[in-house]
């Protein structure tokens, strides 16, 4: 095996301290340790014996759930690669994603078969489909079900070619150019970027044990975000790595109420939302049921992706006392650019962090910048490889300052005098709704292969619960008649619901350049007159 930190080896210390206590806790489901290494071992194996081959992309189309967290520990197990699916993708979407992920197994909850079956002979290279049960009805014939797979594991699962710190774990991520890119992190610098405990470079299983065999019991903690974007996921895989118990809800949609309710119930110490968007029906629930809640036990709401709005964060303060509210500053690719604490009893604030250990602010010609200027946000310490397929977004996001290799995202920020940063926004066009990523071209595509529509763009305007809202100008053709309902319909039809705009404008003329470029400042500043007006 090559030296290096791994996931799998990590976890398997934590099964072999932790053993028959809970690391997955589900609704009224609760698995223990050696159950989930037992249960991921059998689908290691069933994958391997299926012909999957060391670095083999698997693809998890699933909820929040204890399956999708097994199927993370199976390609850890297996030297595999796991690849998160946006559940709320249509057929082009998940055709182009796991064509580019060159995907050879899918496991996927019973809602998706429909949607699968159309897709799946645009797939050739996906040879293993395996079906969770959800209630939704029977396992297709073309597909195995995940039950019997797992049934029977007694253990955990060694690949022929073993595992090596450079395996790989790849997070697909929008980003800002209209098709999402898979981030690929080997094993060993993914765990030294998100660590808790500063491991460096030497794998030490046996300080790693230590470690965890050093607390009577791990951390509780609950991923509010899906998993299948990298906030909840690298949350539930730090939670895993110290040992600790991931408690996810059954609900298919988020739920405030149920999830302080898990809160109170499983003595959860830490969530994971993302920004407004959760925080703010968070905040609902805790007002309306104000103290029915014993959240004594939660120390630590961490929000990443999106920032939260001073007066959201004022008010969960308020609630909750004992508390502390982490704003992350970071993405996929570049992990630690910054933080903001406030810590329990303080008052909170939004928008202004401290830099973390290995970031800095660079100007255009990739020079560190100092208080008083504004650049690009860069982090350096252990990165990403690279985006798979795409060597050209790689070379301008992974470049060298000062001698060393750093991540930019493309989020500018201005430096105080105090050293704190106050983030200005993604420079880009990609709009960041609720933590999800819509990029305006793939927006305007779908609406414009609606007959009645001769051009559009696409732009974001200010949303006080999703950060951002999908906004739409259009143009129709002379003499055609349709409404704004019937044109978010069709997109909807088309591409994931949050990319439907929620305000669409008619116009006579969308305002393109003499070069055919969109005015998109134009176009924005036009809804955001109408929404005013509107108001």
């Amino acid at each position: 095996m090559t030296e290096g930190w791994h996931y799998g080896n990590l976890w398997d210390v934590a099964a072999e301290v932790r053993g028959d206590q809970p690391a997955l806790v589900h609704g009224e489901l609760r698995r223990s340790w050696a159950a989930f290494q037992a249960r991921s071992g059998a689908l290691a194996a069933a994958l391997v014996s299926g012909g999957a081959r060391r670095g083999d992309r698997v693809a998890l189309h699933l909820h929040n759930s204890p399956e999708y967290l097994e199927g993370v520990y199976a390609t850890f197990q297996a030297g595999l690669t796991p690849v998160n699916t946006n559940y709320r993708y249509r057929g082009d979407e998940l055709t182009y994603l796991w064509d580019n992920a060159d995907a050879v197994a899918v496991i996927f909850h019973g809602a998706f078969t429909d949607t699968i079956a159309g897709v799946r002979d645009r797939v050739p290279a996906v040879q293993r489909w395996l079906w969770v049960a959800d209630g939704t009805g029977p396992c297709p014939p073309w597909a195995a079900p995940y039950e019997e797979v797992v049934a029977g594991g007694d253990g955990p699962f060694l690949a022929p070619w073993g595992r090596s710190g450079d395996d790989i774990v790849m997070i697909y991520t929008g980003g800002t150019t209209g098709l999402p890119k898979g981030v690929m992190w080997r094993h060993h610098e993914m765990h030294r970027a998100f660590s808790t405990s500063n491991d460096g470079e030497t794998a030490d299983l046996a300080v790693a044990r230590q470690r965890v065999a050093a607390a009577e019991r791990g951390p509780v903690g609950l991923p509010g975000s899906p998993l299948m974007h990298a906030t909840g996921f690298m949350f539930a895989v730090s939670t895993l790595t110290q040992g600790g118990t991931v408690v996810t809800l059954p609900n298919r949609s988020f739920d405030p109420a149920a999830l302080l309710d898990a809160v109170e119930r499983e003595r959860v110490q830490a969530v994971a939302i993302v920004g407004d968007a959760f925080a703010r029906p968070l905040l609902e629930v805790l007002e309306r049921d104000r103290g029915r809640r014993d959240l004594s036990a939660l120390a630590m709401l961490v929000s990443a992706g999106v920032m939260w709005s001073a007066d959201t964060k004022a008010a969960l303060a308020a609630h909750l006392p004992t508390t502390a509210l982490v704003d992350l500053l970071g993405s996929t690719e570049a992990h630690g650019l910054g933080s903001s604490v406030s810590a329990p009893g303080a008052d909170p604030t939004t928008a202004r962090f401290r830099l973390g250990h290995h970031a800095m602010v660079i100007d255009e010609q990739d020079q560190p910048v100092g208080p008083g200027h504004t650049g690009l946000l860069a982090v350096g310490g252990p990165c990403p490889v690279g985006y798979h397929k795409d060597p050209e977004k790689t070379a301008r996001t992974f470049r060298m300052v000062d001698g060393q290799r750093v991540s930019v995202p493309g989020d500018w920020a201005a430096v105080e005098d105090d050293g704190s940063i106050t983030l200005l926004g993604r420079g880009s066009l990609c709009i960041n709704t609720g933590g999800e990523k819509v990029f305006p071209e793939e927006v305007e595509e779908a609406l414009e292969t609606h007959p009645c529509v001769r051009d559009s763009t696409v732009v974001g305007v200010p949303d006080t619960d999703l950060g951002e809202a999908v906004a739409a100008i259009v143009e129709v053709v002379d003499g055609a008649s349709t409404t704004p309902e019937e044109l978010i319909a069709h997109v909807k039809q088309r591409l994931a619901g949050y990319k439907a705009p929620r305000h669409l404008l008619f116009v006579p003329d969308v305002g393109r350049s003499p070069n055919g470029k969109a005015d998109y400042g134009g176009a924005r500043r036009c809804l955001l007159d109408h929404l005013a007006a509107a108001t």
